[in-house]
């Protein structure tokens, strides 16, 4: 193994990934075409299968991932399965050799790394918070954006595996531990909230008897225009792709966690609230694994027909 502080650019340590879903499997395909060598470990043992195939290494436990690897990644759908895959005597925090290196990039909160941090003080471990945005399809181009939280000196070391999964323009540096947590938080609940109001307006303006087409144009054109106008709306506009690919209960996991932040630094968040709880109903309407896009669903029955536009070829 290389010790955990050389630069990585020098060589191609070992990745423990931890987590192989709708993200994790992408990441890890890139990191494996990058040339890392991989061990890695899920619930589902068959989500590894291409990636063993491939020269990845599996392992039972994530002791076990951490103990054979130079740095752990974990990409997993809650701060609970976070703290039950870092904790216990089959955690990989027990499998860390001491000044070893875990990148958590789920979406979560600091509280877990943070009893860690406590917990192992005098040990030397390097600790991340690197949450992402870009949904699956960045996730298998490898073009991720990365909000880091964490040592400078650190994420320099490890700038080659985060640019083996995101945009080398787009990984950033966004403070110490936590505020990658924080940051990530922050670009879901803004961009969930550009999505209902996208949805009423388009709605509104359907009704109104404005063609769909045009009236997406000019919000481009407009003051009002988003990236969510510009590109990710168009998903839905022209294909009816609610993004499966990440579930409304996972979408509602994540403004949970918005609002409780907010909530834990004093800050009264109302639009949040009630972007939270049209995510909610829309969740009980279609079912968990809907798509994190299924809102625009509740105006589309509002309206009476599905919003959609005409595409030329």
């Amino acid at each position: 193994m290389s010790s955990p502080t050389s630069p990585l650019d020098e060589t191609r340590p070992t990745v423990g990934f931890i987590g192989l879903g709708n993200m994790g499997s992408g990441m890890t395909r890139n990191l494996q075409a990058a040339g890392f060598p991989l061990v890695v470990t899920d619930v589902r043992r068959e989500s590894a299968d291409e990636l063993v195939a491939g020269g990845a290494r599996w392992a039972d436990t994530p002791r076990e991932v951490a103990a054979s690897s130079d740095l752990v990644i974990t990409m997993l759908p809650t701060p609970k399965i976070v703290a039950d895959v870092a904790g216990g005597a089959d955690g990989l925090v027990a499998g860390l050799p001491d000044g070893g290196t875990w990148i958590d990039m789920s979406t979560s909160v600091p509280e877990v790394q943070a009893g860690v941090r406590a917990a192992e003080e005098g040990r030397g471990l390097h600790l991340l918070d690197a949450p992402v945005s870009g949904m699956s399809v960045g996730a298998a181009d490898g073009m991720l954006q990365i909000f880091v939280g964490g040592e400078a000196e650190d994420i320099e070391r490890l700038r080659p595996v985060f640019e083996a999964m995101g945009d080398p323009e787009r990984i950033l540096h966004v403070g110490g531990p936590g505020a990658g947590y924080a940051v990530k938080l922050m670009i879901n609940q803004l961009w969930f909230s550009h999505l209902v109001a996208t949805a009423e307006v388009l709605s509104v303006g359907v009704a109104a008897g404005v063609d769909l087409g045009v009236l997406r144009d000019a919000l481009v054109a407009s003051p009002a225009n988003s990236t969510f106008v510009t590109r990710d709306v168009l998903s839905i506009l022209d294909h009816g792709d609610y993004d499966e690919g990440f579930a409304i209960a996972l979408a509602c996991k994540d403004l949970g966690l918005s609002v409780d932040l907010a909530r834990s630094v004093g800050m009264p968040v109302e639009l949040s609230s009630l972007v939270e709880q049209i995510f909610r109903r829309a969740r009980a309407s279609y079912g968990d694994r809907a798509g994190e896009m299924t809102p625009v669903k509740l105006y589309e029955e509002l309206l009476g027909r599905d919003l959609r536009r005409e595409v030329h070829a």
